[in-house]
């Protein structure tokens, strides 16, 4: 999913079925946690950060470091990403740090990934560079199921679910440990 920082905002959805995609629009947490009931997921890939940086309590705690394990991944492949303690990436990590836990507690396995990242080692062009370029890019994979017109939240939710399907058969990469703060990314080359 593309988590949205608020529900205010469209969360993007995508359920993969071997390599059927169908995707929808949801906005608060009670939707994403009756679809994940109704689906059933094996993982459920968030588009969100969902830990903190070593040291700090909460998102608002100054004390610890900036970047997480992960993050200084991100940096070392020169993968662009925002930190999640600046700005509006604050909002976000902690509803996908709460969505987590509450998922969790219902036996689901969620995983934090970044689209944008993913995208990148996939050569998928970003939606900076066109939807249809995006949508173009998850046709390549072997993504079935995409229709034109598919939001920006919508092609990142895909991107998100082709990510955790990797994941689940054994061919992603962590960036990172699931202890201290883990992001998972497609195989780099």
């Amino acid at each position: 999913m593309d988590l949205a920082g608020v529900p205010k905002r469209p969360t993007g959805i995508c359920i993969l079925k071997g390599m059927q995609a169908r995707t929808c629009l949801v906005y608060t947490d009670e939707e994403i946690i009756q679809l994940a009931k109704s689906e059933s997921p094996a993982v459920v890939a968030i588009d969100a950060p969902l830990t903190l940086p070593p040291g700090r309590k909460t998102i608002e705690d100054r004390s610890g470091e900036h970047l997480r394990v992960c993050d200084r991944e991100l940096l070392k492949r020169k993968i662009k990403f925002f930190p999640i303690t600046l700005g509006p990436m604050r909002v976000l990590t902690v509803r996908g740090m709460g969505l987590k836990e509450a998922l969790e507690s219902l036996g689901f396995k969620a995983i934090e990934i970044y689209p944008g990242g993913a995208q990148d080692v996939l050569g998928i062009p970003r939606k900076q560079k066109g939807l249809d370029l995006m949508t173009k890019g998850h046709r390549r994979l072997g993504i079935n199921g995409l229709t034109d017109g598919l939001s920006d939240h919508e092609l990142d939710a895909v991107t998100a679910a082709y990510v955790g399907k990797l994941f689940i058969q054994g061919e992603a990469e962590v960036y990172g440990n699931f202890e201290e703060g883990a992001i998972v990314m497609p195989p780099d080359g």
